[in-house]
């Protein structure tokens, strides 16, 4: 009796992995949006979350076939200019539409001017805001946008690469982060517990995936801590801030959450007492006079 015959897996190209990866990422970002969030009425109760694939393509501007074949990850032509309305009308923040590009072959665009663009009138608040720091983050901790006071909480964060512009990346892996946190620690714990939290949404996603493996091959503390599979969520509290031009910082920071299932939300430091008070307006005015000395 000849033995049973093995099956032999098919090879599956890289595009063809590429194309499934695209779909995935877009049924997931699709499932997220409710109708509210893009000004459409909710029709009553929905079988599945989120936008139907109809209203996608309408919002987009796009064919129902046309995207259905996208979300079953067929081979068919896309031009960036529908994958940029694709990108709006899911609410994509600079590095889900970097990562949108890449899915779909295309070379990822320049993402640092668009971190400025995404959120035209909220950068307007946060410029108001001053003297105190206020930023723009989603669950992920990228920074999207910030106020200068902000930038210059620590050190220049203009000054680095946009790939590290990440406050856990920051808070574990960068020396003058590292330096400006007495309560460092105990920061850094609660932050990967909310990491953990946040990602069981999006646990098969490559950019959370790729975050995670870049923090455990840069830092044995954060493997350490990962591995305690602890979970947290994002509370108001004080933080303890040293600078290095106007010294210790005592704020108090609060999350206003723009979208609580997107994770997106702006976080405003005020003064916890009247020492930090003066010690922020005077590293406002340092930062205001050097910005006029360079213009």
């Amino acid at each position: 009796m000849p033995p049973p015959a093995i099956a032999v897996p098919i090879p599956v190209s890289a595009d063809e992995l590429r194309r499934r990866e695209l779909a995935a990422f877009l049924r997931s970002r699709r499932q997220r949006i409710s109708p509210e969030q893009v000004g459409m009425p909710s029709a009553g109760r929905r079988r599945t979350p989120g936008l139907r694939r109809e209203e996608v393509a309408q919002l987009a501007g796009v064919g129902v076939t046309w995207y259905t074949w996208l979300e079953q990850g067929r081979d068919i032509r896309v031009s960036d200019q529908v994958l940029e309305a694709v990108a709006r009308t899911l609410l994509f923040d600079p590095h889900e539409r970097a990562h949108l590009f890449t899915l779909a072959g295309f070379p990822p665009p320049t993402i640092e001017p668009e971190c400025r663009s995404m959120f035209p009138s909220v950068q307007v608040l946060l410029d108001q805001l001053e003297p105190y720091p206020a930023c723009i983050t989603n669950a992920r901790y990228d920074l999207l946008a910030y106020n200068r006071t902000y930038a210059h909480l620590v050190e220049d964060l203009d000054a680095l690469p946009f790939t590290d512009r990440n406050s856990l990346w920051l808070m574990i892996t960068h020396p003058a982060w590292h330096a400006a946190f007495p309560d460092r620690e105990d920061a850094v714990r609660r932050m990967v517990g909310q990491y953990r939290a946040a990602m069981a949404e999006y646990v098969a996603e490559p950019a959370w995936k790729c975050l995670v493996a870049r923090l455990r091959k840069a830092s044995p503390e954060f493997a350490e801590l990962w591995e305690r599979h602890e979970v947290s969520a994002p509370e108001n509290r004080t933080k303890h801030v040293v600078n290095p031009r106007v010294g210790l910082l005592r704020l108090d920071y609060t999350n206003l959450w723009f979208g609580q299932r997107l994770g997106t939300r702006m976080v405003t430091y005020t003064p916890a007492d009247e020492q930090s008070h003066v010690r922020l307006a005077a590293l406002h005015d340092l930062i205001t006079t050097r910005h006029a000395t360079a213009v």
